[in-house]
C-alpha cells in the first residue's frame, strides 16, 4: 500500500498543506504551476482590480484550458502510438513473410544445385559412353 504523504507548499503567498501519494517533490511543482499562472494573470491589465471570486475563476478557467489542450495533446500522441505500433506489426509480419520466401528460395537452389550434380554425372557418363562408342 502506498503512503500518504504531506508537505507545505506556498500557493499565491500562502502557506498550504498538500496531502496524497504524490511525492513531496511533485506537490512543490504542483505549487509552483499554480504560482506561476497567478503570475501570468497578475500580468494581465486590470486583473488585480477584479474580485477575489473572479480571480479564481479566471484562474481556474486557465488551467481547465491547460488541462485540456494537454489531454488533447495525449490523445493525439496516443493515436501516434498506436498507429505506430500497427506499421511495426505490419513491418514484422512482412520481414517474417520475407524471410519464409528467403527459406524457400534456399531450399529451391539447393535442390537445384543437387539436381545440377546428377545432370552433370550424367553428362558426363554420356560423354564416356560416347568416347567408348567412338574409339
Amino acid at each position: 500500500m502506498a503512503v500518504k504523504n504531506t508537505a507545505q507548499v506556498i500557493i499565491g503567498g500562502k502557506i498550504i498543506t498538500l496531502g496524497g501519494y504524490e511525492t513531496a517533490d511533485y506537490f512543490q511543482k504542483v505549487a509552483s504551476y499554480m504560482n506561476n499562472k497567478i503570475s501570468e494573470l497578475s500580468g494581465l491589465p486590470g486583473y488585480s482590480h477584479l474580485p477575489m471570486e473572479t480571480r479564481h475563476v479566471l484562474l481556474s478557467l486557465n488551467i481547465s484550458d491547460d488541462y485540456f489542450k494537454a489531454k488533447k495533446q495525449a490523445e493525439v500522441f496516443e493515436q501516434d502510438l498506436t498507429q505506430k505500433d500497427q506499421e511495426m506489426y505490419s513491418l514484422k509480419h512482412e520481414l517474417v513473410s520475407l524471410r519464409m520466401q528467403i527459406e524457400e528460395a534456399q531450399k529451391r537452389e539447393k535442390t537445384a544445385q543437387e539436381e545440377k550434380k546428377i545432370l552433370e554425372g550424367k553428362i558426363k557418363e554420356l560423354e564416356k559412353e560416347i568416347d567408348e562408342l567412338i574409339n
